[in-house]
């Protein structure tokens, strides 16, 4: 069950890396949770992806997120949220729905999530030896 979830994740997380407005890095976040129920191997293929393994493993180190990937995260948020209630979707309950979650979700990084600090030389060291 958690091997499946695990990878039902990844490939939502996917499809995200093409899709704007879809959560690549939230996808990932519980692909690896799932895994690490499982199967530590796909774990540490989760935590070393390029791209979203450093943002995985600072999640879950309660680092959090950089400053301005928040901000990034919350535009595209804005903007998805805002074509779809705005131009794609008739029906008033579903806009009120979409922009609801929208607001929730805005409010969860905004709050919940912590603001990792700024990159310190030897961080940023770190990070490209372990490529």
């Amino acid at each position: 069950m958690w091997f499946g979830a695990g990878w039902l994740a990844v490939g939502v997380g996917g499809i995200g890396v093409v899709i704007p407005g879809l959560p690549t890095t939230g996808f990932m976040i519980i692909a690896a949770a799932c895994f690490a129920r499982c199967s530590p191997r796909f774990e540490q293929w989760v935590l070393h992806l390029p791209g979203v393994g450093r943002s995985v493993a600072d999640y879950r180190s309660g680092v959090g997120m950089p400053k301005r990937a928040k901000i990034t995260a919350i535009s595209m948020m804005a903007i998805a949220i805002s074509i779809s209630a705005g131009l794609l979707l008739d029906n008033a309950l579903v806009r009120l729905a979409v922009v609801a979650a929208g607001i929730v979700g805005a409010w969860y990084i905004i709050r919940r999530v912590p603001t990792a600090p700024p990159a310190s030389p030897v961080r940023h060291l770190e990070a490209r030896s372990d490529r």
